[in-house]
């Protein structure tokens, strides 16, 4: 049975938790390969919304087996306040693995996180202040500390000591900060020894073992692919890798597992934090697109800067992540348009790209060249198959998809799971 990677097609908040939540009970286990708090998913279920920020959507689901793989970033008071919100509500978390090789985020990242956005003033890159980066640079530095490391107390305390050596320099000498003290982040992480402890395992023995079984495994990134620190528009991104090949790493599986590759899209294109947006709207229409599409991050609040759909770096999409199918979603925020623009090229400086400009700077430089599409008044929330849609949405939705290379399986129509148009299967 395949391993499934879902992967955000723009800058974010495409709605992944839909379709996973559409895939439901034919997937068993739904993992989280990468990111952390930093990012959220928002589910509807019975007029019911649920949002999360650590957990896969599929905590969601019942009868899906949640997993928070090796490549995500932790804290555990915000993984635990999370577990607590949905059990409240009467979803069980039980099921839930956590992998020992994931890493968790230190109070003193988050520390640093803050203190670095504010030093860079209008040079900042728009994190969430949540420490996510830091954390991702101990990572990679090799002075992280892992979500193992909580059961063995003399290894987290030697971690700890080592990472402070540097981040009390850095906070004491440039940024005139406190220092922070070592028994204050050991003591603070042993409290979550016991509530962590039942969830921990190797999750990539358990998935692998799972796909030998037959079992259906969805890999769900976080963030998206102009997001990927690779891939993404850099500096402007997050610091790890959303694109599906950071599915494998993240979660510990082959690439040869994977069967089918699918990347979201909203009808129109937004975008949070700072950073080139070409088909950015700073008028009415972007006003308009932002309240009515609800346009406002799940995980900080912050309103999203909203523009047209953006068709070159949906081809860039699916380039880089070899998409196998597409699901567009909120095409019910177009409705009420005369006409709908679509970003189909770049001007830069006189000069004509069809596809993503090489450089950062052309990048910056680029302006959206336009062609315009029929707009639609009806609502068509209540549409289900293709043939409801009103001729001018229907032809949308082709133009798009001649445009960005994959084909369309199902788009969504309101925030609710029922209000989806299913054009082919997804498994």
């Amino acid at each position: 049975m395949p391993a499934i990677v879902l992967v955000g097609a723009q800058w974010g908040d495409e709605g992944k938790g839909k379709v996973t939540d559409l895939l439901g009970s034919s997937v068993d286990y739904c993992v989280r390969y990468q990111g952390g708090n930093n990012a959220g998913h928002t589910v509807v279920v019975d007029g019911e919304s649920y949002a999360v920020h650590l957990l896969p959507s599929g905590a969601i689901t019942p009868g899906c087996v949640p997993v928070i793989g090796n490549g995500v970033v932790v804290d555990p008071a915000v993984l635990l306040d999370e577990i607590s919100m949905l059990e409240g509500r009467g979803v069980s978390c039980t099921s839930l693995l956590i992998s020992a090789n994931a890493h968790l985020i230190a109070p003193y990242n988050t520390v640093i996180d803050k203190v670095t956005e504010r030093f860079l003033g209008h040079n900042r890159i728009g994190t969430t202040g949540r420490g996510i980066g830091p954390t991702y640079a101990d990572k990679v530095n090799r002075l992280g500390i892992r979500v193992q490391d909580l059961f063995d107390p003399g290894i987290l305390r030697q971690k700890v000591e080592g990472a402070l050596l540097q981040k009390n320099n850095l906070l004491v000498k440039a940024y005139n900060r406190r220092a922070i003290g070592v028994d204050e982040i050991v003591d603070g992480f042993l409290r979550y020894v016991d509530p962590l402890r039942g969830y921990v395992t190797d999750t990539s023995a358990v998935l692998n073992t799972a796909l030998d079984g037959g079992k259906v495994v969805l890999l769900e990134g976080a963030q998206a692919t102009m997001l990927d620190v690779d891939h993404g528009t850099y500096p402007f991104v997050t610091s790890s890798n959303p694109t599906a090949g950071g599915a494998c790493i993240g979660a510990g599986i082959g690439p040869t597992r994977i069967d089918k590759v699918i990347g979201v899209l909203k009808a129109y294109t937004t975008r949070v934090g700072a950073g080139p947006f070409p088909s950015e709207l700073f008028d009415a229409d972007g006003e308009h697109l932002r309240k009515v599409g609800g346009e406002y991050g799940v995980t900080t609040g912050r309103a999203r800067r909203c523009g047209w759909f953006d068709a070159v770096i949906a081809r860039y999409a699916t380039r880089v992540n070899a998409f196998t199918d597409y699901f567009l979603t909120k095409l019910d925020v177009l409705s009420g348009f005369e006409r709908v623009p679509v970003c189909v090229g770049y001007d830069v400086d006189g000069t004509r790209y069809d596809e993503m400009p090489m450089t950062q700077t052309d990048f910056h430089h680029a302006r959206p060249i336009y062609e315009y599409l029929d707009g639609w008044w009806e609502d068509i929330s209540g549409c289900r198959s293709f043939e409801d849609l009103p001729k001018a949405a229907q032809a949308y939705v082709k133009a798009l998809e001649e445009l960005i290379g994959a084909p369309v399986a199902g788009i969504g129509v309101g925030p609710g799971r029922d209000e989806v148009i299913a054009l082919r299967p997804l498994l």
